[in-house]
């Protein structure tokens, strides 16, 4: 449970707006045994084969990573027909990464998109595969089982969701952004464990609705409402929610930031929201070569990045969740 203090965190570093300078280096990265001197900081690319596909990843290791020294791993999920490389620009993790120290990996969907039960035309579950994944990774650096985290934006977000449902005891909080639980999951869904999640949604998305999909549509969404509503109850919260203002009423564009945060909720878990009213289908605070979004953004002053890292420093993974890891020796 966190009080007032807490909470102002998460506002204040997701108002915060600063540009953190980073330097970085491309190179291919085997998904293999890396010897020690062979690990480059910086930006890095690697492969797996995963249910006899071979997958891609993007990865960013800050420079003060030590072999000696567990760090967290934040994964981040990109959305329909996007890419690893276009979120992480979008999202910008990389400057966090380098400035609080985790590594951040960017997964590529296969066909630029993302399957909860199984692609039907590729055979794959990428359920299946973030958890071999987090194996992975886990084997080239040293990642601390209790600080995995996962966050997304659209599809990628509605992804995150999923492994809410289904990767509990590896992953210890959950940030989706313009997502939300499809209905099936929403009835399949019970994790044995209590379960972090933040949502960020703006009112007027017309990809993934604040007001759910109809429920005869294939994979239809709930609304953002009841996706919150069944975290709150999965996770016992005792608290009302908590309502703040975080952005001028009186804006040019009408857009509105507001905060909705339960807590009291069972093993030290929390449940929240930032809804963007108004807002539509983007990241808040992302980059983008689209001149009026960037105004929006500038306008909103609301940093989605800042504000999930922020809600995951307050989390972990308790050791009766976590599965016993071999550290890698590099």
């Amino acid at each position: 449970m966190y009080n007032k203090s807490d909470f102002s965190k998460y506002i204040f570093l997701g108002l915060l707006s600063t540009t953190l300078a980073v330097t970085s280096n491309f190179l291919q990265v085997e998904a293999k045994s890396i010897p020690r001197e062979k690990i480059f900081r910086g930006e890095n690319y690697g492969t797996l084969r995963n249910q006899g596909k071979l997958r891609t990843y993007y990865m960013y290791t800050p420079k003060s990573y030590n072999h000696k020294h567990a760090m967290s791993l934040v994964l981040v999920f990109h959305g329909d027909n996007g890419s690893g490389n276009s979120i992480a620009k979008i999202s910008r993790f990389n400057n966090l990464a380098e400035a609080f120290g985790f590594i951040a990996v960017y997964p590529n969907g296969l066909d630029h998109q993302w399957s909860f039960t199984g692609h039907l035309r590729q055979k794959v579950d990428d359920i299946s595969f973030v958890a071999a994944l987090i194996g992975h990774i886990e084997g080239i650096r040293n990642i601390n089982s209790h600080k995995i985290y996962a966050t997304g934006f659209s599809q990628g977000g509605i992804l995150t969701q999923a492994l809410a449902c289904k990767l509990s005891n590896k992953i210890a909080a959950f940030a989706s952004v313009a997502g939300s639980l499809t209905a099936r999951f929403a009835r399949s869904c019970h994790p044995t464990v209590s379960i972090s999640m933040m949502m960020i949604n703006g009112t007027n998305d017309f990809s993934v609705h604040y007001h759910g999909d109809p429920i005869t549509q294939k994979e239809a969404l709930v609304s953002i409402p009841e996706a919150m509503n069944f975290w709150r109850r999965h996770d016992q919260c005792t608290s009302s929610s908590q309502f703040q203002h975080l952005t001028p009423t009186k804006s040019r564009n009408h857009l509105q930031v507001k905060a909705f945060r339960y807590s009291g909720c069972r093993d030290g878990s929390e449940v929240l929201q930032f809804t963007v009213v108004n807002g539509g289908h983007f990241w808040p605070g992302g980059a983008s070569t689209d001149s009026k979004l960037n105004q929006v953004n500038i306008q909103l002053g609301f940093n989605a990045s800042k504000a999930i890292w922020s809600f995951f420093q307050h989390h972990s993974l308790s050791t009766s969740k976590a599965p016993t890891i071999k550290k890698a020796k590099r």
